[in-house]
């Protein structure tokens, strides 16, 4: 913390901007700070964890093909998205983890899908191609540079291709301190539906869905 200035602490990591205002601080979590051009809240670089606790913790997870209440819970976004892709629709799951649960459930339904993860499927080969779509289920809180992760997903999806997101708004009068999706350590930013309209302003895209946690854009 010595060596970190209150610029590199407040600048959003999403769009950029250089005046975040702190939101909340917690002693043994850190800073977090909210964005008022993207509405991101965000924990402070300098409470970032470090790598290889990071992948500890994902390697405690038990997602699995088999987890009846994992698969219902990515179904939130495969019933919406589903139904908006061409048949035999090629995608990339990034953010897979160690086992591709979603990849495997849309193909299910017909679809092709390829797994990338840094952590556990680190090819960066699938990063060199483009997409019908896109998905990225309990992954964008996990960025540290979502502004850089956003991007690099913009330009791995065909016009007119989906990016589906799954993950856990920060809702208007939540208890930001007991909310346990903040209290996850890996959880670095959070998003507000604000965010999410303000990612369609940036890239051009339309938001097809937003509600519930799950965002819909197509390019």
């Amino acid at each position: 913390m010595a060596h970190a200035t209150i610029h590199d602490m407040n600048a959003c990591p999403l769009c950029g901007a250089a005046d975040a205002r702190e939101f909340y601080r917690d002693a043994r979590d850190g800073a977090y700070f909210d964005c008022g051009v993207c509405r991101l809240v965000f924990l402070a670089p300098a409470w970032h964890p470090d790598p290889q606790r990071e992948c500890e913790r994902y390697r405690l997870h038990r997602n699995s093909i088999e987890d009846a209440g994992y698969c219902r819970h990515l179904s939130r976004l495969l019933d919406v998205l589903a139904p908006l892709l061409p048949a035999g629709a090629a995608g990339l799951d990034y953010g897979c983890g160690p086992q591709p649960v979603l990849a495997q459930l849309l193909e299910r339904r017909g679809f092709r899908a390829v797994g990338y993860d840094p952590f556990f499927q680190p090819d960066p080969v699938p990063l060199g191609r483009v997409y019908d779509f896109i998905t990225c289920a309990e992954v964008v809180e996990h960025f540290r540079r979502p502004g850089a992760e956003f991007a690099r997903l913009a330009g791995m999806l065909k016009p007119g291709g989906m990016l589906g997101v799954l993950t856990a708004w920060l809702e208007e009068g939540r208890n930001f301190q007991t909310w346990s999706y903040r209290r996850d350590f890996t959880h670095l930013c959070f998003y507000r539906r604000a965010t999410m309209e303000w990612l369609a302003g940036r890239h051009g895209w339309r938001a097809v869905y937003l509600a519930g946690g799950v965002a819909i854009f197509s390019r």
